[in-house]
């Protein structure tokens, strides 16, 4: 009998300065190779993390946020080529945290979550719900459509950061089939990351599935985008038979750089699903109704 299994790592990333791109190329397949090297077969890499690619530009454009997003725009094809090609080189599969792409219509900006894997792109999530700083400051635009990837070993949504505080958007993924949900974060004060934290642990017990974090951290003073950074790299697993009875399956040390690994197991899930000591994933359809009644 197949069992459907997974190890992932999800970063608890450092906010880096670079003297060159190719600086940056180094770092991140440094990281890529040290999970490889462990066995990992997912990695997750955190919410705007390419912003430590502010370093790159002249002084006056790395304070200037709006500019910057134009600016972006000519590393991205490098951004996305790189990505690509390690999850190919490595036979995995990669969630590189968001990048900030123009919209189709060249109005506005995106805050966009690829996915690749061994054969170049499976596809992307936008960021559904903009915090108050992409907003007002960054002007960036909400995404239109809720996604679940169908990957060998599992159905995979994505809530990036501030999506994972509302409840009705990793339902309508499970709903989809999603049994992982990735959320690659970007906090820049501890309270903000027990706010995402406190909310994949949430859609874990709700949805009876797994959640994985990732997180920036450090600081950046020359990046007002990500000027400081504070977090920690988790999986939530429900809170059940064969699961942790706090349902945090693993999680690294707040602000130490680093991978934080787990195995996952489907089936486990499948089992959980169908004969819990609870069922919070077959009984929202109760609450549904009760809902309508009312």
């Amino acid at each position: 009998m197949t069992t459907r299994s997974l190890k992932i790592a999800t970063a608890q990333y450092d906010i880096g300065y670079f003297e060159s791109y190719a600086a940056y190329c180094e770092k991140v397949t440094g990281w890529v190779n040290e999970a490889r090297e462990q066995g990992a077969e997912l990695l997750v890499f955190p919410e705007y993390a390419c912003m430590e690619l502010t370093s790159l530009f002249a002084e006056p454009l790395r304070q200037n946020i709006t500019d910057q997003l134009v600016a972006y725009q000519g590393l991205h094809d490098d951004f996305y080529r790189l990505y690509a090609e390690l999850a190919a080189v490595h036979n995995l599969y990669i969630q590189p945290g968001t990048f900030p792409v123009a919209d189709a219509a060249g109005d506005g900006y995106l805050n966009r979550a690829y996915l690749f894997g061994p054969q170049g792109e499976i596809g992307y999530q936008d960021k559904q719900i903009m915090t108050r700083f992409e907003d007002e400051h960054w002007q960036i635009s909400p995404g239109n459509e809720l996604k679940v990837f169908d990957l060998p070993f599992a159905k995979v949504g994505i809530n990036i950061c501030f999506d994972s505080e509302f409840p009705l958007l990793a339902r309508q993924q499970a709903e989809a089939g999603a049994e992982l949900i990735l959320v690659p974060s970007c906090t820049d004060t501890l309270a903000g990351y027990h706010r995402v934290q406190i909310g994949c642990r949430a859609r874990a017990l709700e949805n009876q599935c797994y959640v994985v974090q990732a997180a920036t951290l450090g600081e950046a003073e020359w990046s007002p985008a990500v000027d400081e950074n504070h977090g920690a790299a988790a999986v939530y697993t429900p809170i059940d038979r064969g699961f942790p009875h706090d349902g945090i399956l693993s999680i690294g040390p707040i602000d130490e750089p680093q991978w934080v690994y787990a195995e996952l197991d489907f089936d486990r899930l499948t089992h959980v699903r169908k004969d819990g000591q609870v069922l919070n994933h077959r009984d929202w359809d109760k609450q549904k109704l009760k809902a309508m009644a009312e």
